[in-house]
This record gives structure tokens, sequence and C-alpha cells, in this order.
């Protein structure tokens, strides 16, 4: 008896060989000029099938960074409640940073020059920072003596934090080959803020 059920390409592999497709694609013609048809017809998967795993071209660009910001939650939620606010946030983003070295490296930011992604990036960036310093800003409001809604120094201490560590993702990227651990970097630029800070969230 005939089987006429069509064996399709396994979910896993599809977004696999969205996300080859894509940075192949990206550097042969650059972010500009490459479409999502582009990309699923490089894959050999249709349109709807893209959608099934990204809502917009620009997150495939972020399929590394996405990754590793998917352990702040967990990072955060296992900090010892009782210690310092400031150095809880400081061993959450130091364990996050831990899942990225010399041997990931997101191609998006080493290789974007030749994929014209520049003003993609920063475009983009902005609504991941927002929701890192979201994070942030709940945890540090849970904490006794604050308030994530109404404490101008914890808001003003997430987004200080978050953007040090951006800042030195940014510039362990653009490091080279020599760039060793992203944590060391993350460590370098976030220590002085949560020292600035401490004085004041850490006694609530």
């Amino acid at each position: 008896m005939n089987d006429s059920r069509t064996v399709g390409r396994p979910r896993g592999s599809s977004r696999a060989m969205l996300e080859e497709a894509a940075a192949e694609l990206f550097l042969e013609q650059t972010y500009a000029k490459t479409t999502i048809g582009d990309i699923a017809r490089r894959a050999g998967v249709s349109r709807n099938t893209f959608f099934n795993y990204f809502s917009a071209k620009s997150d495939l660009l972020w399929v590394d960074v996405d990754a590793g910001l998917a352990a702040l939650p967990d990072a955060l939620a296992e900090c010892d409640r009782s210690a310092a606010v400031t150095g809880a946030v400081r061993q959450a983003l130091l364990r996050v940073a831990a899942g990225f070295g010399p041997g990931r490296v997101p191609w998006s930011v080493t290789q974007y020059e030749l994929m014209a992604t520049a003003s993609e990036l920063e475009a983009s960036a902005l609504a991941r920072f927002l929701v890192q310093v979201g994070l942030v800003r709940e945890f540090v409001g849970a904490r006794p003596g604050h308030s994530a809604d109404t404490d101008p120094v914890g808001r003003a201490f997430s987004t200080a934090v978050v953007a040090a560590a951006a800042a030195a993702a940014t510039e362990w990227a653009g490091a080279g080959v020599a760039r060793g651990d992203l944590a060391a970097y993350v460590d370098a630029a976030i220590t002085p803020v949560c020292a600035g800070f401490g004085p004041v969230l850490d006694h609530g």
C-alpha cells in the first residue's frame, strides 16, 4: 500500500537551516538585499515555516544572543535572596556572560560590516535591552525596601548595570580572536556600577 504522507524536514533542523541560510545570504548580498523569501528558499522551506520560528528577519541577527539572554531569569531566580542586591545582580549577569567565550561568538556581531547590519542591530537592540532592564528591575523591586514601580534608584541601577554589560559585550565582540571570555569584560564594566549603587540599594 502506498503511503501518501509527505515527510517534511524535522522541526529542529528547519530552524537550523533557516539560521544557516540567513548567515550565508547576509554575507553574499548583505542584510538589506536579502528577503525572507530568499532565506526560506535557500533553506528549502516555506515562508510560513519561517514565521513558525521567527517573527521578523532581524530576529535572525540575534539567535545566539537571545539564546544566551534566556538564561537571565533563572540566573536571577537562583540568586541568594539574603545577599546584597547589587552583588546578586552582578553574579546573575556574570552567569549569563559565562555562556559566551572564544568558541561562542555571535556571527552577527563579528560579521556586521560584511553583512551591512550595523543600523539594523542598533534598531533591534533596544527592545532586547529594555527586556533585560525590566527583569533586573523586577528582581531589585522584589527585595525588602524597594519597589519596581516607585523606586527611582532601583530603576536607575537596573538601567545602568544592563547598559554596562551591553557595552562590555560590544567591546568583547570587536576584540578579535584574542578576546577571551565575555565574563571578564562584563565583570570589569558592571563592578563599578554595583559598587556605586551598593551603599544605597544594599541597605534598603
